[in-house]
């Protein structure tokens, strides 16, 4: 019989891990970079690793942290049968015995609430095949991230990002990868991360380039999160500190906060604009890990400009009508409510009916709730950076989605499959069919060659958005690049990044 081939065995910082040969590539999933935050660790800071001997198999993904909105995978409110090693990630390399390989890092998205880096529209295959080390990351979301409790450290999520990132760091040069040419890149929270990483004093140094893909401005106050983790803690009947949380099944803490963010709106009258969202627990502008949102931070001298790839989708609340199941129900009231929460003070809801006076009720809520939790935070983030001396990209996917004949629109997400090139995958498939047509082809090639351009170069193939010209490539069957295309949002929102929520 012929030789098996042998498995690639790389030698980490911690121990050695042995991963499998897969697509001829490299492959390795589910390395731990801290201690599974359990125990007398949860709701910590993350905590190193101990060394280990002999070699660990890194052949299974790792599971996910507890999700508290149904993704695929692990169920809300169920245990795993992968147990509690939530903080691992995931390499895939073109070659482990090369060097100086551009690295990207994946930090997966979902309302900061759920986060499956195992999920199969992110397979690096196609990254990878174009010369990227491609690394995924799981990460505490939900209430083990981001509940403000007493006893714990805010923001635990950013903290296990930034440990992960640290692991890249010390161990990247091992899988091929040049550790002083990373890009962390990521889509809804994960692009939400990304900006707060881009803000913070300890991630400094650990990533060259960004790449935020639907930047969600979401944040609470630190008055509201404490309203938050209590109502959270009266669910369960116990009081929000880490002491007394820890005593609380894992999987029946996310459950529970899914059930609360269920009952949002009937808190609209104290929690606002949270309630509206839908999300209960998000990142905190606490004053330590996360001093202030990502947006004054760049223009005001206390964050560095960086080389950065932004970029929206054309109808990205179109999902969420979708998934709430209430496209085409929408009412004058609605419009009423999104504008009063959600267009900027004091004169944004004239601007907004002056700017589309023909617009009905259900474009004109659609366009605000685009502009306000994804559009307007992607463009100010663009700009700060580029007020601070950074380089800004800037796209617009206008490319539709094929599926529910055609009723999702440019949503939001749909980006995701095209970058990773993954439209075989069960998202990909579901929304762009089983054949997509070349249209759709054609964006996910120019998408991902932005991307290994980018982490590569530090230039997409198109120009700078600056002040004055503003452009922006818009991605179609058909891409152009063109001043930007939502100029009426952006002079309703001039001067006006996102606010934290706060109480009413």
């Amino acid at each position: 019989m012929p030789d098996m081939p042998q498995q690639p065995c790389v030698r980490t910082a911690e121990g050695l891990v042995e991963g499998r040969r897969r697509q001829g590539h490299a492959v390795f999933r589910g390395i731990p970079y801290a201690q599974p935050p359990v125990g007398p660790l949860r709701f910590a800071a993350p905590v190193p690793l101990r060394p280990w001997e002999g070699i660990r198999q890194a052949a299974e993904f790792g599971p996910p942290a507890p999700q508290s909105v149904p993704v695929s995978g692990p169920a809300a409110g169920s245990s795993p049968a992968g147990g509690t090693d939530w903080l691992t990630l995931n390499v895939c390399t073109p070659d482990p015995g090369a060097a100086g390989l551009p690295v990207l890092v994946w930090i997966p998205g979902g309302a900061y609430a759920a986060a499956d880096s195992g999920d199969a529209m992110y397979d690096p295959s196609a990254l990878s095949a174009a010369g990227l080390v491609v690394v995924s990351v799981n990460y505490r979301v939900g209430a083990e991230g981001f509940a403000l409790l007493d006893g714990a450290p805010p923001n635990r999520g950013f903290l296990d990002q930034i440990a992960a990132l640290e692991w890249v760091q010390r161990n990247i040069a091992s899988f091929g990868g040049d550790p002083g040419n990373v890009t962390v890149a990521g889509q809804s929270a994960g692009a939400g991360s990304i900006a707060a990483l881009l803000t913070m004093e300890r991630a400094r140094g650990l990533f060259r380039r960004a790449i935020t893909h639907s930047v969600p401005g979401w944040h609470c106050t630190r008055a509201l999160a404490e309203q938050v983790a209590g109502a959270l803690a009266d669910r369960l009947g116990t009081a929000p500190t880490a002491a007394a949380l820890s005593g609380v099944d894992p999987w029946r803490l996310a459950e529970e906060l899914t059930s609360l963010s269920a009952g949002l709106p009937g808190r609209r009258e104290s929690w606002g604009r949270l309630a509206q969202a839908g999300i209960a627990v998000c990142p905190v502008v606490d004053g330590d890990v996360l001093a202030e949102t990502p947006w004054p931070a760049p223009a005001g001298g206390r964050a560095s400009g960086a080389e950065l790839l932004a970029g929206h989708t054309r109808d990205e609340f179109r999902l969420f009508s979708v998934m709430t199941g209430r496209l085409g129900t929408f009412t004058e009231e609605d419009t009423r409510t999104a504008l009063e929460l959600f267009a900027p003070a004091p004169d944004g809801a004239a601007a907004y009916r002056a700017a589309h006076p023909q617009a009905g009720a259900e474009e004109l809520l659609e366009t605000v709730y685009s502009d306000a939790l994804f559009r307007m935070p992607s463009l100010h983030l663009a700009e700060a950076n580029a007020a601070a001396g950074g380089t800004s990209y800037l796209f617009e996917l206008r490319l539709g989605a094929t599926a529910m004949g055609g009723a999702l629109g440019a949503c939001h997400s749909l980006d995701v499959p095209l970058a990773f090139g993954t439209l075989d995958s069960p998202t990909g498939r579901g929304l762009f069919g089983d054949r997509p047509a070349p249209g759709a082809l054609a964006v996910s090639q120019e998408l991902q060659q932005a991307w290994v351009r980018f982490a590569t170069t530090g230039a997409p193939g198109w120009a700078a958005h600056r002040p004055g010209e503003r452009l922006t490539r818009v991605l179609d069957a058909e891409s152009e690049t063109v001043p930007y295309p939502e100029e009426a949002s952006r002079r309703i929102w001039e001067g006006h990044s996102p606010a934290p929520f706060d109480l009413v």
